[in-house]
């Protein structure tokens, strides 16, 4: 594949500068590096710490992503948009992203790789196209790079906050206000499964709003997102005294309902890498949370969880 060439204005790490000059993270650079992908002034370095000095110049390259899936796979999913930059997914619940040593099952990973689609490769052979990423049980909107500069466009976005999600979920007792929960999330000391609210953590932000109330006295809200930690939602609703229901991580092991966690990514926006338009994407919500819904919530809510309705409940948040 062909290489890119970066010229250093300055002395620092390779893994440092690498990534502030593509915007990602030094996790995904530093397997860049260590994969041989990356040369200073025409000489192979698989030191992610070696010292680049100005005006050296760097190469790397990405490596094509293989068509075939790792595993046969047993589920469809349905492109919400697609060109030859970008896929927009509506990911199934109880699918999960990209391939991990604890993961036994097929994923969207392998789904993509069967149907044949070109994929970015930054972020590893594991996690080709995945610029973010939705726990398993979750559902709804999810982006794909198909290249890799739409990849390292993204990403930037991702770190801007010019791209990201808006969420509904019903939980179980209703928020008393609208509400905005600004605090750092970390791995929970006492339990290496969940994520908690943590001073050392990485900062996290999420809004709230109310959008119904249900007949079963639980509550449909949307949520939209600030930064993207690891159960941001779930941890920050824990906080309230609330839980998604469904949640069986973050929720009591007594709650009656068994079905999946209530919670889909509705609403996806970005900036098209390559034509620098803004694109919302809604995913429609999938027959088990549908079903719910219809169940629990008298008469149609169609309207309020529709994009521009759930936009206008954050209109005044910053």
């Amino acid at each position: 594949m062909e290489s890119k060439k970066v010229i250093s204005k300055y002395s620092d790490r390779l893994d440092k500068l690498l990534s502030k000059e593509l915007s990602l993270s030094r996790n995904q650079i530093e397997k860049l590096i260590k994969n041989a992908q990356v040369e200073v002034n025409h000489k192979t370095i698989i030191k992610p710490s070696f010292k680049v000095q100005e005006g050296d110049i760097i190469e790397y390259r990405f490596l094509e992503a293989p068509k075939e899936a790792a595993k046969p796979v047993d589920f469809e999913i349905e492109k919400l948009y697609e060109d030859e930059d970008v896929l927009v997914i509506n990911k199934p619940a109880n699918v999960v992203v990209h391939p991990a040593p604890s993961v036994k099952e097929p994923t969207v990973v392998d789904w993509l790789k069967l149907q044949g689609i070109s994929l970015s490769t930054i972020s590893g052979e594991e996690r080709h196209g995945i610029v973010h990423r939705l726990d398993k049980e979750t559902s709804g909107a999810m982006i794909i790079a198909k290249n890799n500069q739409a990849h390292t466009m993204l990403s930037s976005q991702l770190l801007e906050r010019s791209m990201g999600r808006y969420y509904i979920a019903v939980i179980n007792i209703p928020l008393k206000e609208n509400i905005i929960i600004d605090k750092a999330i970390g791995r929970n000391p006492k339990n290496r499964l969940k994520m908690a609210l943590l001073e050392s953590g990485r900062n996290a932000k999420t809004a709230f709003a109310s959008i119904k109330q249900a007949k079963n006295k639980t509550e449909l809200i949307a949520a939209k997102l600030f930064s993207g930690r690891t159960h941001q939602i779930r941890v920050h609703l824990s906080s309230l005294n609330r839980y998604i229901i469904g949640d069986k991580l973050y929720g009591p092991s007594t709650q009656k309902f068994q079905g999946r966690m209530m919670l889909h990514a509705r609403v996806l926006y970005f900036i098209h890498p390559r034509t620098k338009e803004y694109i919302e994407i809604e995913a429609p919500l999938l027959e088990d949370m549908q079903g719910y819904l219809e169940k629990n919530f008298e008469g149609s809510i169609d309207e309020k969880i529709g994009k521009d309705y759930i936009k206008s409940l954050f209109t005044s948040t910053t």
